[in-house]
């Protein structure tokens, strides 16, 4: 990935765009982007033709692997396996307390032809699909194709190694067996000593035929030293699979774009395969080979648990309402604040940011959760909770009106103030989310409370945010700032357009957008994609459908098909972009929040906005799993306006609308 700036013109292509001082020049970006990989059905595929480095992550109930991979300069293939097992922890047992371990390419069982051990693997094909495929060439006559997968439910990464005979003639070979084992020291382990082992099913001299293929099975795994789990590496395929097609059947997309349509449904995978099976129930964890079997008020209350209800994974919701069980856990009646992070399975806490505006993050969460989730049983479950960070909240209110919290979700990378735009745009959301949620309870009163509380909030920061940054008028992040922050999308997220276009402007400008997405801060060139995943959900929000889907397209076939694939990334530089979970919730959230407009008001009711793009004449959203429901959403372009169809228990109903206000939904 180049890290340069491009030097973008600051014309623009875009005829919607008009006017806009300043802004980049898309169609420049696009053209400076090229394919790597091809997009097929259900896949992306790389035809490997010069030297190239990546890496992936995927993920099980007991494990997670990150996979890099790629061509070196001598066109061999370059493989390393590095396995984390959230639940074998060690010491100190901290937040990045996971048993890791690599295997590289070197731990693989050695094949001979006429007694001579191959040492050339050249890759030919790398596919993904949920499982990643690696197709290389051993000879001109013997081809072995690896296929690894991780194990949904088991400690374990598996590898199919396939071998296939293309030659005319019968070709006999030599498979050494592979038996690695690793006793880690006892000392090291929360539990005491950790088994560390690679094996595989096949060994010894075998006969190939013409066209004939065998396949070796290789299994990764560790466990307590005294124990021998009982692993069933031959059903390993079938079930990530299986998991997979499951997911594939839940809120399908269907739009004109196939880039986008499979960007979703990779999202999807890798939003709810990260579930980790711990001591303290289901924890949905970021990832990135260091955050496991722990929970943060921003990656999982706020980024990823609302969506969940949407994909109706059943591990998704358990794991979203066990995080919020966990953060209830650390209420109290002299308000503290609720920890940043409960980590070790929940049996410690990290706090070590202060209050980052944690209980903005949480009821925000929880609330909008609770509403799409359609249960009232779990909203009253919640409800206290919710309560609970909201009278936090009131308790850190300035003399302003505004809520001051110790940093933001960034932990001090980048100046925050006493007082930042985040904290108090995610209160103004959970106020109103919350009040709806009450609603939907009978609480009619505190409905009402909170209803009130969200207009005080938003006047007051309109007054405090308010101003003229770098020419644009949009927000300051807090008081003294003087340069263009990402998160000044967050109040278009929320509805709140009062600055609308200054901010439009601003984030799409060359000051802000870059050929990775939006800068944290102008003058930096560090960006986190949870960012710009926001700003393209406010954008959407604010009514703006065609330049949010050029820049959304442009994003989407970059981090697809491009170098780094195929998910959205945690940021740059910190992390190498690492392939963190949540913020593939992120991205499906600008799909469901975003394109479609689906914003949760009760348990059986949404307001609805389906943004069509210029160019695109339906798109639809089908088996969502939301609001304890299974339905289908489309929309039809139908002259100046859009046909809505719900289809739902048996029956259609049809809307139209406008473009302007919002449709009201009743299941």
């Amino acid at each position: 990935m180049r890290k340069t700036i491009l030097a973008l013109s600051l014309s623009v292509a875009l005829s919607s765009c008009a006017g806009v001082p300043a802004q980049v020049d898309l169609n420049h970006l696009a053209d400076t982007l090229h394919n790597r990989w091809q997009l097929l059905p259900g896949a992306i595929q790389w035809q490997v033709t010069d030297s190239h480095q990546d890496h992936i992550e995927f993920s099980g109930e007991q494990m997670s692997a990150i996979i890099h991979y790629g061509s070196d300069e001598q066109g061999k293939l370059s493989l390393n396996r590095r396995l984390v097992w959230p639940m074998l922890r060690t010491l100190p047992n901290d937040t990045h307390a996971s048993l890791i371990h690599d295997f590289p390419l070197s731990l693989s069982p050695q094949i001979k032809v006429g007694g001579e051990p191959l040492t050339t693997e050249q890759p030919q094909q790398i596919r993904f699909d949920g499982i990643l495929t690696i197709r290389s060439q051993l000879t001109p006559d013997l081809s072995l194709v690896r296929t690894l997968s991780p194990s949904p439910t088991e400690p374990m990464l598996v590898e199919q190694q396939t071998l296939t005979n293309n030659s005319q003639l019968a070709i006999q070979v030599d498979i050494t067996p592979l038996n690695y084992q690793v006793l880690t020291p006892t000392e090291q382990g929360a539990s005491g000593s950790y088994k560390i082992l690679a094996s595989s099913s096949l060994s010894g001299s075998h006969w190939l035929q013409p066209g004939e293929s065998l396949s070796n099975i290789l299994t990764f795994s560790a466990s307590q030293a005294d124990e021998s789990p009982q692993l069933q590496p031959e059903k390993t395929l079938a079930a990530r699979q299986a998991y997979i097609a499951s997911l594939a059947n839940k809120l399908q997309l269907v739009t004109p774009d196939p880039v986008i349509n499979q960007m979703f449904e990779f999202a999807k995978l890798r939003a709810a395969e990260s579930i980790f099976r711990t001591a303290g129930g289901l924890m949905h964890g970021p990832g990135g080979g260091r955050y496991y079997a722990a929970i943060w008020a921003n990656d999982q209350a706020e980024y990823v648990n609302p969506f969940f209800p949407f994909l109706g994974d059943r591990n998704g919701n358990e794991s979203a309402l066990n995080s919020f069980r966990h953060f209830a856990r650390y209420m109290n009646d002299a308000y503290h604040p609720i920890p940043s992070s409960i980590i070790a399975e929940g049996k410690d806490i990290w706090n070590g940011a202060g209050d980052r505006g944690d209980c903005a993050m949480i009821a925000y969460g929880a609330a909008r959760y609770a509403l799409a989730l359609g249960s009232t049983e779990t909203a009253r479950q919640l409800s206290p909770l919710i309560d609970w960070c909201i009278d936090y909240n009131n308790t850190k209110k300035t003399a302003d009106g505004v809520i001051a919290s110790d940093s933001d979700e960034l932990e001090g990378r980048f100046e925050a103030g006493e007082v930042n735009l985040s904290t108090n745009t995610l209160a103004y959301g959970a106020l109103i989310s919350a009040s709806h949620m009450h609603r939907a309870l009978g609480n009619q009163h505190k409905s009402s409370e909170y209803t009130q509380a969200a207009q005080q909030l938003r006047q007051a920061i309109n007054r405090y945010f308010s101003a003229q940054v770098e020419g644009f008028d949009t927000y300051r992040y807090y008081d003294g700032n003087t340069k263009l922050r990402a998160w000044i999308a967050l109040p278009l997220t929320m509805g709140m357009t009062e600055r609308k276009q200054g901010t439009l402007d601003a984030l799409l400008s060359p000051l802000l957008w870059s050929e990775n997405g939006i800068y944290t801060e102008s003058g930096d060139t560090t960006f986190w994609d949870r960012a710009t995943l926001y700003a393209f959900r406010g954008i959407f929000a604010a009514g703006e459908t065609d330049i949010a889907m050029s820049y959304f397209k442009y994003y989407s076939r970059k981090r697809l098909l491009n170098d780094h694939v195929p998910y959205a990334v945690e940021a740059w530089p910190e992390g190498g972009q690492r392939h963190l979970s949540a913020e593939s919730g992120l991205y499906a959230r600008v799909i469901t929040e975003g394109l479609f407009g689906i914003e949760p008001t009760g348990f059986d009711r949404f307001t609805l906005a389906p943004h069509l793009p210029s160019g695109w004449d339906n798109m639809c959203l089908n088996n969502i799993q939301a609001f304890n429901r299974q339905f289908d959403l489309c929309a039809h372009r139908d002259g100046e306006q859009t046909r809505v169809q719900l289809r739902y228990n048996g029956q259609s109903h049809d809307y139209a609308w406008l473009g302007q206000v919002p449709l009201e939904i009743t299941l």
